[in-house]
Order: structure tokens, then C-alpha cells, then sequence
């Protein structure tokens, strides 16, 4: 194997911009910040979105988007189909 040319992995603390949670993952993300997790300083990055932020593992997640474009289908092809001659 050839020095010197992969990236340094290491423990990294990313926090969410959103909740401020902070979480400590190893990784090779270059960094200029720090942060402190259980008493130490590691390298930090801030997240916009992680999953204590994010919709699908919070559970709160809207479907009224879905709910438009189903409302939008049906009333797009109502009247395509079989007709009744009953009426």
C-alpha cells in the first residue's frame, strides 16, 4: 500500500442546525471547527437536517402534497371510464 494517501478518519461531531442535538460518528470530513461531546473536543460539522430534524424519523411528516395530487388525479379523470346508461 502506498503512504500517505488516505484520508484521516476520525471521530467527528456533527450537530443539527436545527435542534442542536449533537451526534459522534467517525469520519474524513475536513473540518476547521471544534465541538465538545462527553468531555472532549473532536472536529465538528454542522448539519441542516439529521435524523432528529428529519420528517421520516420524527413522524411528522405532511401528506398534503399527496393528498393534492390524488384530489388533482380524480378530478382529472372523473369522467373517463364506463358511463352508466341507467341514469
Amino acid at each position: 500500500m502506498k503512504a500517505d494517501i488516505h484520508p484521516n478518519y476520525r471521530p467527528v461531531v456533527f450537530i443539527d442546525a436545527a435542534t442542536g442535538k449533537k451526534f459522534l460518528s467517525a469520519s474524513t470530513v475536513e473540518t476547521e471547527t471544534t465541538a465538545e461531546f462527553d468531555g472532549q473536543e473532536y472536529p465538528s460539522v454542522r448539519m441542516d437536517i439529521t435524523s432528529d430534524s428529519h420528517p421520516f424519523y420524527t413522524g411528522k411528516q405532511k401528506f398534503t402534497q399527496a393528498d393534492g395530487a390524488v384530489d388533482k388525479f380524480n378530478k382529472k379523470f372523473a369522467n373517463f371510464g364506463f358511463k352508466n346508461n341507467d341514469q
